[in-house]
């Protein structure tokens, strides 16, 4: 599919997998609407001297559908909405058991909560913008929706549960969704990351992020988000990828932790 001159919607637009993904749909002349936090958005906005102007930053919660409505009426309508690529997400880490007691239902409820429902939300309501667009090829193709996984949907490693269960959500949401609006010309496919050098994994520590890497086969470092929005991009131009979960992890496979 043909990217310049078309719109996108980025989760998680502002920090971490998701500017990455913003840069490089920018770089291919693509209008982007980016959705994250406000907090997220000031961050970014007070680090930037010149912001592009291909890139309108909206806030919003992803688990929220009104809120999620409110920002996608800010599409620029002199293009059409192809792209939709689901970044926003949280990976705190709780063991079921602890010293610290049983896990907390509602930590689990708010992972599950922003990485599956947020992005079940973004995509419904994107698509059915998209659906209202004309066909792009012969084979009545409007656009593609990239979600964001990781390889602990597959390997949840130990203190994970909410997390591994949430990204495992993405991972079933995604042939489903991929049947489900076929009749609309729209592909579905997710990413399932590894170890990728983001804010969130620095989160952890250092000595957590080395030994994560260390782990990796070939090539033995993190990921750069950089990786990852080429991927994203290589997955909205291949018009026969469709409900498709793509490692990219170095053939890392995670031991319990």
């Amino acid at each position: 599919m043909q990217l310049t001159g078309t719109g996108a919607v980025v989760t998680g637009a502002a920090s971490g997998l998701g500017a990455a993904v913003v840069a490089a749909l920018l770089d291919r002349g693509v209008r982007v609407l980016g959705i994250d936090l406000q907090a997220s958005i000031d961050a970014l906005q007070a680090h930037v001297q010149a912001p592009d102007p291909g890139v309108t930053y909206v806030a919003a919660d992803v688990t929220d559908a009104e809120q999620v409505a409110a920002a996608l009426d800010a599409l620029d309508t002199s293009v059409p909405l192809r792209i939709v690529v689901n970044c926003a997400g949280i990976a705190p880490a709780r063991r079921i058991l602890s010293s610290r007691g049983v896990h907390d239902l509602e930590l689990f409820r708010r992972v599950v909560d922003i990485n599956l429902t947020g992005t079940f939300n973004v995509l419904r309501l994107a698509s059915e913008i998209m659906a209202e667009t004309e066909a792009v090829d012969e084979d009545g193709q409007r656009g593609v929706i990239v979600n964001t996984a990781s390889v602990a949907a597959f390997e949840g490693q130990i203190g994970q549960a909410a997390y591994a269960a949430s990204k495992g959500g993405v991972v079933a949401l995604t042939i489903t969704a991929a049947r489900d609006l076929a009749r609309s010309g729209i592909r579905v496919n997710t990413v399932a990351p590894g170890v990728v050098a983001t804010p969130m994994l620095a989160a952890f520590g250092p000595e957590v992020g080395e030994a994560l890497a260390e782990a990796v086969p070939f090539p033995q470092r993190p990921a750069t988000p950089e990786e990852f929005a080429r991927l994203v991009l290589m997955v909205v131009e291949h018009d026969y990828l469709n409900g498709e979960t793509i490692r990219m992890d170095g053939a890392l496979r995670m031991g319990p932790g």
